[in-house]
């Protein structure tokens, strides 16, 4: 699978699962994506979440994403994002319309936004069980 192809199946089916660390604790919870490219697997999350307190304070990560009948594991490290227009983008964008009343009552500070970058990634199918796994640098 080319990394063009990783992209397409990420942006395609943007619900993920998101492994983090609590402790000595391995965490995983379901996810929506905002967008993958080249720089870097965007999504957020509320300030008040777990998950922002565990990436806070280790930023390494997986995600998993399937379709197709491949499933797709992305490793990379976790940064908090501080862009203004990134966050306006994805407070006005159609699949985020739940997010329009923490504008609306003026705790939009809640939403956090967090791109993976110096990703890999690894892909597995049925035909593929068994076979080595190839990572490749996508972001």
């Amino acid at each position: 699978m080319t990394e063009n192809e990783m992209f397409k199946l990420m942006n395609e089916n943007p619900v993920f699962h998101l492994a983090t660390v609590d402790g000595d604790q391995p965490r995983v919870r379901g996810m929506l994506l905002f967008r993958a490219d080249k720089n870097g697997i965007i999504f957020h999350t509320a300030s008040t979440k777990d998950v922002f307190a565990q990436i806070k304070k280790n930023p390494k990560a997986e995600m998993c994403f399937s379709g197709g009948g491949v499933q797709l594991r992305v490793t990379g490290v976790l940064e908090q994002v501080f862009d203004d227009k990134l966050r306006e983008e994805i407070f006005s964008h159609p699949s985020r319309a739940f997010l329009q009343a923490w504008k609306d009552n003026g705790i939009d500070n809640l939403l956090q936004v967090f791109a993976m970058k110096s990703c890999t990634a690894v892909t597995w199918t049925m035909e593929t069980n068994f076979e080595p796994k190839k990572p490749v640098s996508i972001c």
